[in-house]
């Protein structure tokens, strides 16, 4: 059975089985205990209103302590397993599972905003204050999902350049590559820029947005848009060209390297098997929020030259 007390014995064991070191994983804990003693306070695990009985831990609990309830949903977040495997790793039934998964990621993520460290999912709610850089990222990322069986859903999203059905969602991060924005979940053949135009985000007067060429033609009135050069049909781009674009590609890697932070969690790097209602949205929404979170202790550093 795996219990916190064990596994943190090993620090590279813990990074790896969690994404987090154990500094910072003690450090989410007090936020993620606050949710869970105030989801317990009012209703029973099952989400029925709690009368006169007070929630306290069974004998033999699969999940003793707080330490094991976030060790439980940051493994499950971290591998995407399946649930009976899930289920085995803690000793546990697959319903069980399923119940404690659902909980537990809701709290999660009810944490995490306690933490200000969720991304913003509408544009009008983006608040940004004016800073040194202005420097702000923004992409689409896709992530598969299992085939749909009904014919039109398999249409709606079978995406060609993926050559499988996908989730697309865009993303934007400014100078300390947090995600800042994540737009709602749709369907992953959408064109990034279409995605971009409807979701109607806007940017400080002066600011500077590096972008690739999924977006061509996208603009923000007041902002600079800095992309690559397309390579003409049929043409070849000159050497300068080519320097420049290299040059861009080299300040642009932020985002990438952000996306790449998020999909640490395999929940959304791999196919998607839980089909609950708005989970393959909100689960994208938590690991955003890891990441983020997880970037105050471990900050990456760049140059500060702008094309």
């Amino acid at each position: 059975m795996t219990r916190y007390n064990e596994i943190v014995k090993n620090s590279k064991k813990f990074l790896a089985m969690t994404g987090y070191t154990e500094a910072e994983f003690q450090a989410l804990k007090p936020y993620f205990k606050k949710e869970f003693d105030q989801y317990v306070a009012n209703k029973t695990l099952s989400g029925k209103p709690r009368r006169k009985r007070r929630y306290s831990e069974y004998k033999n609990s699969p999940l003793p302590t707080i330490e094991d309830k976030l060790l439980f949903i940051l493994i499950y977040l971290k591998h995407g397993s399946i649930q009976e495997s899930h289920a085995t790793l803690f000793k546990m039934h697959q319903s069980d599972a399923n119940r404690w998964i659902h909980l537990l990621h809701q709290l999660l993520n009810q944490a995490l905003a306690a933490t200000g460290e969720l991304p913003v999912r509408e544009a009008e709610a983006l608040e940004l204050s004016k800073n040194e850089q202005m420097l702000y990222f923004h992409d689409g990322t896709e992530r598969p999902m299992v085939r749909p069986k009904d014919k039109e859903v398999q249409k709606l999203y079978y995406s060609g350049k993926k050559k499988q059905h996908t989730l697309k969602n865009i993303v934007m991060i400014g100078a300390l590559c947090k995600i800042i924005l994540l737009t709602p979940t749709c369907e992953g053949k959408r064109h990034d820029k279409k995605v971009a135009d409807e979701s109607n985000y806007t940017l400080p007067q002066g600011s500077l947005l590096y972008q690739d060429t999924g977006f061509q033609g996208f603009t923000i009135a007041g902002v600079t848009i800095i992309q690559p050069k397309k390579k003409p049909r049929g043409k070849e781009l000159t050497p300068e060209e080519k320097v420049n674009n290299r040059a861009i590609s080299r300040i642009r890697i932020r985002i990438e390297h952000a996306i790449g932070g998020v999909k640490r969690y395999r929940i959304v790097k791999d196919k998607i098997k839980n089909w609950k209602n708005e989970f393959r949205d909100k689960v994208m929404e938590t690991c955003c929020g890891l990441h983020n979170f997880r970037l105050n202790f471990r900050p990456w550093h760049y140059q500060t030259t702008i094309v």
